[in-house]
C-alpha cells in the first residue's frame, strides 16, 4: 500500500486512492454530507498536488510566492459557511493533508479588515503537513474596505470575534470526521488584526487553541484607529505639514546619525529605538526646502507621529511610531506618508473605522474630528467587540495554553509600545511569576509591520522559511513549550538576500541575530562578525 501511495503522489495523480488514505473517517467528498452545527458544508473536494490555484483578484500578499501552490501535496479542501446571526454569512476553508498528516490545526488570521481568506497562511499550513483553516470573517472585499460594516452590527461583531471561534470550531469538526480523531494540539498563527484575533482566542475562547503566535497585534484597535485619525490630521491639516515620501531617506539618515551607534554596531538597526533621542528639529532646512530637510510644519508633524495621538490635556490615546527604518518597502511611504496627502494604509482603515463602524456616515469627515470625542464614541461603541485588551489569562494559562507575542520595533502600522504595553499588563495583571510559565514576548529590532526593514524579518512567523527547528522558528518554538514544555529563550532570526520573509527560500543568508525574551536584548559582544548570531549574547535592560 506504501509503495501505491508514494507513485500516485509522484504521478499527481489517484487522488480518490489518496483520500481513502487518511484515516477511518469518509472520503474527502464525502464530507459534503456532514451536519456542522450552525454551519452547511459547500462542498468538499480532493485536490491534487500542485493543483490548486487562488481565487482570482486577491491582492498579491494574501496570495504569496505562487511556486508555493505548485509544491503543495494533495489535500482535502472543505468550503463551509457559518450563519451564527441572522445577517451572519461567514465563509470558511478547512485544508487537510491526504496523506502525512503531523496531527496537529493551526488556524490562520486575517490582516485588515479582512474579507478574505489567507490563501497564503493556507499554503504555508498545509505544505508543512498541518489541518488548517481560514475565514473572511462574515464579508467579502478589501482588506482596507469597511462598507460591509455599515448598518451592519452583527456583521461587525462577526469580524470583531465571533468569525474566527466558529470557524475553529467548524475545522475541528471537520478535522475529526475525516481522520477519525481530532487534533492532538491546536494552534493560532497570525500577524496585525490577525495578531488582534489570536488574543481575542485567548481572551474569550481560551480552549480553542493550545498554542497562540500573535504577531503585531491590533488589540486596542478603537485607540489604534483613533491614532491613525490623529496622524492623518497631524500631516494634512496644517498647511505644509504634509511630509512627502521622497523625504523619507534624509529622515531615515538623521535618525542613524544621532541613534545608530549606541548598540555598538553601525548597522542601520537600532537594537531598542526607545534610548534614541532623536529631535526633528535638528532637520529643519536652514537655505530652502529639499528632499534633504524639513520645514516647520513638517517638522512639527514628524514630532507628532513620534509622539503619538493625545488628548487635549496631555493624555495618552495611543503611542506614536519609534525611530528607525522610516523608508524602504513596507514602511513609512505605504502606512503613513502615502503618494500623496491621505493617500496611505493608516488613513484608510482610520476613515474606514469611524465613517462606517463608528459614527454609521459614508459622507463623515475626519478634518472635523475632535480626537477625544472621536475616541469615547468609538470606545463606547465597538471597544466590547474589537478590543482584545483583557490582561486576565488564567483560563488560558489554567488549561496549558501556551502563548508567544512578537512585534517589529520599527513597526510603521501599529506602534510596538502598544504591545509592550499588554505585555506589561499581563505581568500586572497576574503577577510575573504567574505571567513566565505560559507568555513570552519578542521584540524583532529593525522589522517593520509583520516584516520588511533592515533587521532579520525571518523567524518562523507567517509561514517564512527557513531553518526547519525551534531555535530559528517561533512556530517551532511554540510547538516544543506545547508539547514538550520546554520554554523557548533566545530564537536566531535571519535576513536573506531577498526582502520578502515568503521568498526567502534558498536564497542566501545576508544576516543572523538573536531575539532574547522581552526585557531582554541582542548586545554586541564587541568582536565578531556583525551579520552572524554567534557575536551577540542576550542582556537585560
Amino acid at each position: 500500500m506504501r509503495q501505491v501511495l508514494l507513485s500516485c503522489a509522484a504521478l499527481l495523480g489517484c487522488v480518490g486512492l489518496l483520500s481513502e488514505a487518511h484515516g477511518e473517517g469518509p472520503s474527502c467528498e464525502g464530507l459534503a454530507q456532514l451536519a456542522l452545527p450552525g454551519a452547511k458544508i459547500a462542498s468538499a473536494q480532493a485536490i491534487a498536488a500542485g493543483a490548486f490555484t487562488p481565487p482570482p483578484n486577491l491582492p498579491a500578499w494574501l496570495v504569496g510566492d505562487p511556486a508555493a501552490y505548485k509544491a503543495l501535496p494533495a489535500f482535502c479542501r472543505v468550503v463551509a459557511e457559518s450563519r451564527p446571526s441572522a445577517d451572519s454569512d461567514i465563509g470558511i476553508e478547512v485544508w487537510m493533508p491526504l496523506a502525512g498528516w503531523n496531527g496537529r490545526f493551526r488556524g490562520q488570521g486575517n490582516g485588515g479588515f479582512a474579507g478574505q481568506i489567507d490563501y497564503r497562511g493556507l499554503a504555508a499550513a498545509a505544505g508543512a503537513g498541518y489541518a488548517t483553516a481560514g475565514t473572511d470573517t462574515g464579508h467579502s472585499g478589501a482588506p482596507i474596505d469597511a462598507t460591509w460594516a455599515l448598518g451592519h452590527p452583527e456583521k461587525v461583531i462577526d469580524f470583531g470575534w465571533r468569525a474566527v471561534h466558529e470557524m475553529t470550531r467548524a475545522a475541528k469538526a471537520v478535522i475529526q470526521s475525516y481522520y477519525g480523531k481530532r487534533p492532538a494540539h491546536s494552534y493560532f498563527a497570525s500577524c496585525s488584526n490577525g495578531g488582534r484575533q489570536a488574543l481575542m482566542e485567548a481572551q474569550r475562547f481560551p480552549e480553542d487553541y493550545d498554542g497562540i503566535l500573535a504577531g503585531a497585534p491590533a488589540n486596542f484597535w478603537t485607540h489604534l484607529l483613533t491614532g491613525a485619525l490623529s496622524d492623518a490630521q497631524a500631516t494634512t491639516l496644517d498647511e505644509g505639514s504634509y511630509i512627502p515620501s521622497g523625504k523619507l531617506p534624509a529622515i531615515a539618515r538623521a535618525v542613524d546619525a544621532a541613534c545608530d551607534a549606541q548598540d555598538g554596531v553601525a548597522d542601520g538597526i537600532l537594537d531598542d529605538p526607545r534610548r534614541c533621542r532623536f529631535d526633528p528639529a535638528s532637520m529643519l532646512c536652514k537655505d530652502g526646502d529639499s528632499a534633504a530637510c524639513l520645514t516647520a510644519p513638517q517638522v512639527t508633524a514628524l514630532g507628532k507621529l513620534y509622539a503619538g495621538a493625545r488628548h487635549a490635556d496631555g493624555r495618552r490615546i495611543f503611542p506614536g511610531f519609534l525611530p528607525g527604518a522610516e523608508e524602504g518597502e513596507g514602511g513609512w511611504a505605504t502606512w503613513i506618508t502615502g503618494s500623496a496627502p491621505g493617500k496611505n494604509l493608516l488613513f484608510a482603515f482610520a476613515n474606514g473605522f469611524f465613517a462606517d463602524m463608528v459614527y454609521e456616515k459614508a459622507d463623515w469627515d475626519y478634518k472635523t474630528a475632535d480626537l477625544s470625542q472621536a475616541v469615547k464614541a468609538a470606545d463606547e461603541k465597538t471597544a466590547r467587540t474589537l478590543n482584545a485588551t483583557d490582561p486576565d489569562l488564567r483560563r488560558f494559562k489554567d488549561r496549558g495554553g501556551k502563548l508567544i507575542l512578537y512585534h517589529g520595533w520599527n513597526d510603521p502600522a501599529i506602534s510596538a509600545l502598544n504591545t509592550v504595553d499588554y505585555y506589561q499588563s499581563v505581568r500586572s495583571a497576574m503577577r510575573p511569576g504567574a505571567v513566565d510559565p505560559f507568555l513570552r514576548l519578542y521584540m524583532v529590532p529593525g522589522v517593520q509591520h509583520c516584516g520588511d526593514g533592515p533587521g532579520p524579518s525571518s523567524f518562523g512567523q507567517g509561514g517564512s522559511t527557513g531553518p526547519a527547528d525551534h531555535r530559528h522558528s517561533l512556530q517551532l518554538a511554540l510547538e516544543e513549550w506545547v508539547e514538550k514544555g520546554t520554554g523557548p529563550s533566545a530564537i536566531i532570526a535571519t535576513r536573506y538576500a531577498e526582502a520578502s520573509p515568503g521568498t526567502s527560500k534558498g536564497a542566501a543568508v545576508k544576516m543572523t541575530r538573536p531575539l532574547c525574551p522581552y526585557p531582554g536584548t541582542a548586545a554586541y559582544r564587541g568582536a565578531g562578525d556583525p551579520n552572524d548570531a554567534a557575536s551577540f549574547t542576550c542582556v537585560a535592560r
